[in-house]
């Protein structure tokens, strides 16, 4: 039976976190948002709680607790990580993306590096470089290479859209050992920044998020020790794409989380400022008895409230040793499409306080769209719903 208790460390996680990002990083959001590629210093002080994953990262071991395969270091990790994601975001998404310390990255070393390997990168500010320039939703067809020469992998290719990766430290690259092997050969590669032949091409300007830096990497004949390829090297006929792919069960319910922290901010905001007018939602009436408002209004908060039980719901999966790929996909599809719906609706509701610069909620309507694109566009969710609940191959839908 899943537990939607909050607990008192995920209540005080939260509510260090809201007086962090209320004080420091709301304050500073306007002016990072227009000067894009300046890194914000005063985020340091988060750099600690970020890489300590706000979960205390993880350890050896496995029990068994009432019948569920259970990792004993992870029950309420992935829980308190989303739950620090919706604070974070609910301050500025763009500030979050570009806190120091943990990146996608950090997600695919945990879901799956060795321990050994953990215990060399785990700690690094790690970005992740899937997408290239011919290869987007479909992270099968990567075409960045990675051939064993000796007790090194030569790396060759170039990734786009990179978050954080020019600040990281370290940067989880998706490349091919064999791209006539297909998606079995797919395997993710640490490469530590300066090393030589990998450098950063460019920086996008952006729509959103702007305060986070977005790259294009080039990767020239990198030379990388070998054991730098995470988890297993040999290129399995069944399965072998699968354990890249968990990448994508841990990093989704973060992005859902921080849509659902920014529609929350918007909310909250829109809903204060209508008060403020004499605007209420009254709750103990019927719909026919309500206001356009108040139905907008409700509409938000019902659907805030339907994000945040998927989100709870694949990180319980995930903190219980449980298969989480189509609820993780869920929460994804469901708060990047709703997320970009409230904030939306919060700027229409608010006229021109909601289109002004003076306020930050046309900024959190830009920002908000990244989180329905990247870790898998709203199409791709989709298809990956479909054919959990349908039981479809790739091949059977279109």
């Amino acid at each position: 039976m899943i537990n939607f208790e909050t607990t008192e460390m995920v209540k005080q996680i939260k509510d260090m976190l809201h007086g962090m990002t209320k004080d420091i990083m709301r304050p500073i959001a306007r002016y990072y948002d227009e000067h894009e590629h300046v890194r914000p210093k005063e985020l340091d002080a988060f750099g600690p709680i970020m890489q300590a994953g706000m979960g205390g990262g993880r350890k050896k071991g496995k029990k068994e607790k009432k019948g569920i395969t259970q990792t004993e270091d992870r029950i309420g990790t992935a829980a308190i990580s989303v739950a620090g994601a919706e604070e974070l975001a609910w301050g500025d998404v763009g500030l979050m993306l570009a806190m120091p310390g943990s990146g996608l990255g950090n997600a695919a070393i945990d879901a799956v590096a060795t321990d050994e390997q953990y215990e060399r990168f785990g700690k690094k500010y790690s970005a992740m470089a899937i997408t290239e320039p011919g290869c987007g939703s479909d992270a099968s067809a990567v075409t960045t290479t990675a051939v064993l020469d000796g007790d090194e992998y030569v790396l060759n290719g170039e990734k786009i859209f990179v978050t954080d990766g020019d600040r990281c430290d370290a940067v989880v690259v998706w490349a091919t050992l064999d791209k006539t092997k297909g998606r079995a050969a797919i395997k993710s590669f640490v490469v530590e920044k300066g090393t030589p032949g990998f450098r950063v091409e460019k920086l996008e300007k952006k729509c959103g998020i702007r305060a986070s830096d977005t790259a294009t990497l080039v990767f020239e004949d990198c030379r990388i020790p070998k054991d730098n390829l995470l988890g297993d090297p040999e290129i399995r006929p069944e399965g072998g794409f699968k354990g890249v792919m968990k990448t994508f069960d841990n990093t989704r319910p973060l992005v859902a989380a921080m849509a659902l922290g920014c529609a929350r901010a918007a909310f909250e905001f829109t809903r204060d400022a209508l008060e403020k007018e004499g605007i209420e939602v009254r709750y103990d009436r019927g719909m026919s008895k309500q206001s356009a408002i108040e139905k907008d209004l409700i509409w938000m908060d019902a659907n805030l409230e339907v994000m945040r039980l998927l989100i709870e719901r694949a990180v319980w999966m995930a903190d219980n040793g449980r298969s989480n790929n189509l609820e993780a996909s869920m929460s994804k599809a469901k708060a990047g499409k709703y997320g970009n719906l409230i904030v939306q609706k919060c700027v229409e509701l608010l006229g021109p306080i909601g289109y002004s610069q003076k306020y930050l909620v046309e900024k959190w309507m830009r920002d908000n769209k990244v989180n329905d694109i990247y870790e898998g566009t709203q199409q791709i969710q989709m298809l990956v719903i479909a054919r959990r609940i349908l039981g479809y191959g790739r091949d059977m839908l279109s």
